[in-house]
């Protein structure tokens, strides 16, 4: 039987030392340990570097870098040397035979160049967005990534390029969000396999936010779609189809009483707007740079 893949895991952190311990007690865990766990370190005291010195058990390396969630990814992508990539967020868990699991999978589908999971917290609750097992295309990307679940051939990494560092936490422009979309959308575009599996389940806490907090996650996340869907140019059907759902989700929460449901659904609708209005810009200036 042909050995399982080798898997780096890379993790971006700021400053959240509990969390991370237990991401790594999951990770000691494993019954297919990782090669190497590169955490990214854009802390600014030294709890997540005493963290490290202490789990002298795991495979550890430390780096830092400046802000963003995006670019901590990508400077430990520079250090990373296995057959598949994973992307463990600092306040994750991964249950004991996940890379196992995962590994498996790639192993017995070679032509499947990026395999999604899903996150659901302790009690099992998920979000309903996920996408059906298999194939993945760009229809319904956006019902399939989270990079928290995400394992990346390391060969398709060093084709496509690593994440965009205008998207993610702590990104310095509005759209925080999306990067794992937009990563696999390059992905698919490539003409790499995609493919979806959720029972690979990261543990991950489901936030419940209140009505502001929901209105401004319909800014983030709609602002951040509407980049890439501007930035990539994935057509007509896919466009009217992501403009049109925030509406009919606005009319459905309204003819429901649900005035909360209603300006989040406005609010990921007007940032969907202005996302796809400065991705086609991003669009524009990059075929002008490329023809010059």
């Amino acid at each position: 039987m042909q050995a399982l893949p080798t898997f780096d895991l890379v993790v971006g952190t700021v400053g959240r030392a509990e969390e991370l311990a237990r991401l790594l007690d999951s990770l000691e865990r494993q019954t297919h340990p990782a090669r190497r766990i590169v955490v990214v370190d854009q802390s600014s005291g030294t709890e997540v570097a005493a963290l490290l010195e202490r789990r002298a058990a795991l495979p550890l390396v430390r780096l830092t870098s400046a802000p963003g969630l995006s670019r901590a990814r990508n400077v430990g992508l520079a250090q990373v040397a296995g057959d598949v990539v994973g992307f463990p967020d600092d306040d994750c868990a991964y249950p004991d035979d996940l890379l196992e699991r995962a590994g498996r999978y790639l192993r017995d589908r070679p032509a499947v160049a990026l395999l999604t999971g899903r996150t659901a917290d302790r009690d099992g609750r998920a979000s309903p967005r996920w996408h059906g097992a298999g194939a993945v295309r760009v229809e319904d990307v956006w019902h399939a990534g989270n990079s928290a679940a995400m394992f990346v051939r390391r060969r398709l990494l060093d084709e496509i390029g690593p994440f965009d560092e205008r998207l993610g936490l702590g990104a310095a422009t509005p759209w925080t969000s999306t990067e794992d979309v937009e990563l696999i959308v390059r992905a698919l575009r490539a003409g790499a396999r995609v493919e979806h599996d959720p029972s690979l389940v990261v543990e991950h806490a489901l936030r419940e936010p209140g009505p502001d907090e929901l209105a401004e996650l319909g800014r983030r996340d709609g602002g951040s779609v509407g980049f890439v869907l501007g930035l990539h140019g994935l057509g007509a059907r896919v466009d009217a189809r992501m403009f049109t759902r925030p509406l009919g989700g606005a009319a459905v929460s309204l003819a429901h009483g649900d005035t909360a449901g209603a300006r989040f659904h406005l609010e990921t609708w007007r940032a969907r707007v202005r996302g796809y209005r400065a991705g086609r810009r991003a669009r524009s200036t990059s075929s002008a740079k490329s023809s010059a």
